[in-house]
């Protein structure tokens, strides 16, 4: 079968390496995809965002038989009911269902119809009467804009001061454009944030392993959040605390979806707040996570396309999900000035001494070529994974790894993982 990943970063990367393990894909198409992408599948220069049509006639085209979207922002617009229409083959939820992850404001209200756990909110239209709010608050304060602004759409503010800098940011600078002409402020969440990712066919739920992604830029999770600098898998979730995961928040959410019209099929992905035995939900998406794809993937033991095939064919109760019993940890590297402003165009360096490393793996995310070399064209640059017998083993192979790449103005968090050890870096 001939398959195409839409999306061109480092999660993209993966879903294409994976995939080509699989001897039922002859061939891989990627849209827009990226340097090392290129390296295993076929990459067209489409706009993916909004211009279906053309993906829709590439997909005839070349008797595609299986599209699987990565980023959410063709999901939101609807992608999977366009394709759907047309008669195409393609994984990932309705324009309904993409609302949860779409807008901050209808997750929130979704989950407090449902009776599901989550941090106080309220919601506001007018800067001037979110700030009179944020003003008679106790701090630390979190600041959300409602629409899709690339993972960085979050602020968290120490001070009522910061608060009202933050609003001012989103709704009258309008730093993440329409996605802040509403906006969340919510109390802040302390404990332990996991990732909690499920396939389900929309009868059917399969949990993926579990991974903790480390979101804010710095050590010791300091700074603005980013789209991801980091994760590892398994995440700190007991068995126990699974089945309340599973009970309280991921059957509800689908149920509720359910009755909304919204039924879900693809991936839902709840990023949680652990505090003792509680779980409450921070954020929910609609795809797999960027860079928790790139340490459950080299984990799994199934074929991945026969996976997604059986969300589509409603037949995943037929699947039983197997893991590799390994750790796996993921670094990413990126440029100066992320998730601000950064530099483009420099050279990558060592990258070839990597791939002879056993059980490291590269994933491409802003990574392009120019002129027979490789350089950087994005934020995140480079996901370096390693899969190892334990998690201290594969940090200690990861940032061995990482320290063999180098770019101008590289940087990486150097204490991925080591909240699961006990110990700060």
């Amino acid at each position: 079968m001939k398959v195409l990943v839409i999306g061109g970063g480092g999660r993209e990367h993966a879903l294409c390496w994976e995939l080509s393990r699989s001897p039922q894909v002859e061939e891989i198409f990627a849209v827009p995809g990226n340097a090392g992408i290129s390296e295993i599948a076929q990459c067209k220069k489409i706009e993916y965002e909004k211009n279906f049509s053309s993906l829709a006639g590439l997909v005839s085209k070349e008797g595609i038989g299986l599209t699987i979207v990565g980023p959410e922002v063709p999901l939101v617009n609807g992608i999977v009911d366009y394709f759907q229409k047309k008669g195409l083959v393609i994984f990932g939820p309705s324009k309904a269902a993409a609302l949860l992850e779409g807008s901050k404001v209808f997750a929130k209200r979704f989950m407090k119809k449902y009776h599901i756990p989550t941090a106080d909110f309220k919601v506001f239209s007018n800067p001037d009467k979110a700030i009179a709010y944020v003003e008679k608050r106790k701090a630390p304060i979190v600041i959300k804009a409602d629409g899709l602004a690339a993972g960085k759409g979050v602020l968290v503010a120490e001070t009522p001061q910061k608060a009202v800098k933050a609003i001012k940011l989103i709704m009258e600078k309008k730093a993440f454009g329409e996605a802040g002409k509403r906006i969340l402020v919510e109390e802040k969440l302390f404990g332990q944030e996991v990732s909690f990712i499920v396939l389900t066919d929309g009868k059917t739920v399969r949990p993926l392993v579990s991974s903790q992604d480390h979101k804010p830029i710095y050590n010791h999770d300091q700074g603005p959040n980013t789209g991801g600098m980091g994760a590892y898998s398994p995440g700190p979730i007991s068995a126990s605390l699974h089945k309340k995961i599973m009970r309280r928040i991921i059957i509800p959410t689908l149920q509720g979806m359910k009755e909304e019209g919204r039924e879900f099929k693809g991936v839902l992905y709840a990023g949680l707040m652990i505090k003792g035995a509680d779980p409450k939900v921070l954020e929910f998406n609609v795809r797999f996570g960027d860079p928790e794809t790139q340490v459950t993937l080299p984990r799994l033991k199934n074929d991945l396309l026969e996976v997604l095939l059986a969300v589509q064919d409603q037949s995943l109760n037929q699947v039983h999900l197997e893991w590799r019993p390994q750790a796996a940890v993921c670094v990413i590297l990126a440029s100066r000035g992320y998730p601000g402003s950064y530099d483009k165009g420099k050279p990558i360096k060592g990258l070839e001494k990597l791939s002879r490393l056993s059980n490291i793996f590269t994933f491409h995310a802003g990574v392009k070529r120019e002129d027979h070399r490789l350089v950087t064209s994005g934020g995140r640059v480079l996901g370096v994974t390693a899969l190892s017998k334990n998690l201290k083993e594969a940090i200690r192979q990861v940032y061995r790894a990482v320290d063999k790449v180098y770019f101008e103005g590289m940087y990486c968090r150097r204490d991925i993982g080591y909240k699961a050890l006990g110990k700060k870096r």
